[in-house]
């Protein structure tokens, strides 16, 4: 029954549904937003929206974990000079955000604290303020990453801060 609903939920959360929770507005304040903490701290962040996984990864029971992992690769976040890549990964037909960390930031920021700012991410998707959460989300984000790995001095943007939605 679980696995029916799974699949139904991801049939029926649609490219536009994707659309609809992330309007281009929204996608131009978190753009605005991870260039701002891009200033502040040496991390990369990008961040990517998926409505639904695609049913062959639905049935074989992919978890959103697994997928922020495949796109965290297919997109290079790993290929930064400092191993400073980060995704954010939402996953709408699942309900849920995924932050996978290279390795440098991996080592510098507690499981607890990439929780905290996933909570703060999806806590008011039920009710539709995705555009709220998620820039409450990447302004906290921006806060651990500048404390635990400051800017210093200028650098090249060697990520797209532009959101994904697949």
């Amino acid at each position: 029954m679980k696995k029916l609903s799974r699949v139904l939920r991801h049939l029926f959360t649609t490219t536009a549904s994707g659309r609809r929770a992330f309007p281009p507005p929204t996608l131009k304040a978190i753009q605005a937003a991870i260039a701002k903490g891009e200033n502040l701290h040496r991390a990369e962040v990008r961040l990517i929206v998926e409505p639904a996984l695609p049913m062959p990864a639905v049935l074989n029971g992919t978890s959103s974990r697994e997928r922020a992992r495949e796109l965290f690769s297919h997109y290079r976040i790993w290929d930064t000079e400092e191993n400073c890549g980060i995704l954010i990964y939402v996953n709408l037909a699942d309900r849920k955000v995924e932050i996978i960390a290279d390795r440098t930031i991996g080592r510098l920021i507690d499981a607890k604290d990439w929780q905290a700012v996933c909570r703060t991410m999806t806590r008011d998707f039920a009710r539709g303020a995705f555009h709220d959460s998620a820039i409450a989300a990447l302004d906290q984000l921006n806060g651990l990453l500048q404390a635990h790995f400051p800017a210093n001095g200028s650098r090249p943007n060697q990520l797209s801060n532009k959101p994904v939605i697949l």
